[in-house]
């Protein structure tokens, strides 16, 4: 009579045990991969090597990033590229969103799977498809404005057509994301709304601006806050199509830190850049909270 009893304990402990059984795998990956190399790269961000030698040097380095005229430069074609191209994805975006979802254009699906593909394209395939069309002697693109009469333009060797290049390909690839996001938001605003607003008048741009735009107020931070990070992050499209170049004016931050750490080896001092970047980023994420979420 006493085994059966044993038998019922023994089951009631692995009953018991089964969340922390399963939940291990988890924890574990989490751990060895997420969370150690964040702590291992902050405490990184603390100190410097010199002939092998790791030694704790506080704050040294966000001392010499502060000082380091290549970070502000980085910094400040971050900031251009970003804020033009994070608002032209989203009004693009949105705008090709209420078109779709106006029912005036047939094939609706078709339209949204083709504007969705550049954002799950290869960013090397693409990139190196914009390096070919974009190439100042035999480039698709200038032979097109070649038989307009326009003068080629050097797209990739001149600071400011470089940085064009870097946010054409970018408002290319990401307006199709957003697009799918807002329609998604457009597509559960009650229609109710609109049959109200028709009632009391409201032309179309007044339905547009007065419940489409308010209605979608959530759906819009969203993709503000994810394109901001994005543009943060940016690193492909320069490093294929400009290098960073020409005379740094398109190095973005996330290539001045691989540059320190891949290039140079300098892990300590790379570790610190990404550090700064995430503080901007969480600033400017918290900012546009503030700023674009629900006050009341």
């Amino acid at each position: 009579m006493e085994r059966p009893t044993m038998s019922i304990h023994r089951l009631d402990i692995g009953k018991k045990h089964a969340p922390l059984v399963l939940l291990a795998p988890a924890v574990l990956f989490f751990s060895l991969f997420i969370a150690y190399p964040i702590v291992s790269s902050l405490l990184l961000s603390f100190q410097i090597s010199e002939a092998g030698q790791t030694s704790f040097v506080g704050f040294d380095n966000y001392i010499r990033l502060f000082q380091d005229p290549l970070f502000y430069e980085a910094m400040k074609n971050t900031l251009i590229i970003g804020v033009i191209q994070t608002p032209s994805v989203i009004i693009l975006g949105l705008l090709t969103a209420t078109l779709l979802n106006s029912g005036l254009i047939k094939l609706e699906n078709f339209f949204r799977l083709t504007y969705f593909t550049p954002a799950v394209t290869s960013l090397v395939g693409a990139s190196v498809i914009f390096l070919l069309l974009l190439n100042q002697e035999n480039g698709l693109i200038n032979f097109l404005l070649g038989l307009v009469g326009i003068d080629s333009i050097g797209w990739l060797n001149t600071p400011f057509w470089a940085k064009v290049s870097i946010i054409l390909q970018g408002t290319w690839r990401w307006t199709g994301y957003n697009m799918v996001i807002i329609l998604a938001g457009l597509q559960s605003i009650s229609k109710d709304l609109y049959e109200a607003a028709s009632i009391d008048g409201a032309t179309k741009i007044r339905q547009f601006f007065s419940i489409t735009i308010p209605q979608l107020r959530p759906v819009l931070l969203f993709c503000l806050i994810m394109s901001t990070i994005g543009s943060f992050q940016l690193f492909d499209e320069p490093y294929i199509l400009t290098s960073g170049g020409p005379v740094n004016a398109t190095t973005t931050i996330t290539m001045y830190l691989y540059e320190n750490g891949f290039q140079f080896f300098d892990f300590e001092y790379a570790s610190a850049i990404a550090y700064v970047l995430v503080g901007f980023i969480a600033l400017l994420t918290y900012v546009q909270f503030k700023l674009g979420g629900d006050k009341n």
